[in-house]
């Protein structure tokens, strides 16, 4: 099951990166450096928005990962679908990113929870149709 591993891991390296740019964005207040570098002052401007997109990468991605990991050690018959529905959840996770960040559109950033939402749910029903027998 290493190819659900994957998302799993990108997911991880995701919230990396979120946690150096909220880094190089806090950078200015916390040590008084850079804030002259106009890159780093162009994210001091948005790190509420970082930080905000960073606390809901432990929201309904707990979701995911919990999905995952049951499927990791009690595998589905399902897992190409699977993991899939990984990988769009994964991307959403990107794109909600960006667009939190970028451009904080809330329209477009419901669309993308939507579809990140369907796939974990998805997930889930896959799952627990195969442990019902149904």
């Amino acid at each position: 099951m290493l190819s659900l591993f994957l998302p799993m891991f990108a997911h991880v390296l995701l919230c990396t990166l979120l946690y150096a740019l909220l880094t190089v964005a806090r950078a200015p207040a916390v040590w008084g450096v850079c804030g002259d570098v106009p890159a780093v002052a162009a994210l001091a401007n948005r790190k509420a928005l970082i930080s905000a997109n960073l606390s809901n990468q432990f929201e309904w991605p707990l979701f995911f990962h919990v999905v995952c990991l049951i499927a990791l050690f009690a595998p589905v018959s399902n897992e190409s679908a699977m993991v899939i529905l990984a990988w769009i959840f994964v991307g959403g996770r990107v794109l909600h990113s960006v667009v939190q960040i970028a451009m904080n559109d809330v329209r477009v950033r419901g669309v993308i929870f939507t579809i990140n939402f369907i796939a974990v749910i998805a997930m889930w029903v896959i799952y627990a149709s195969i442990l019902l027998g149904t």
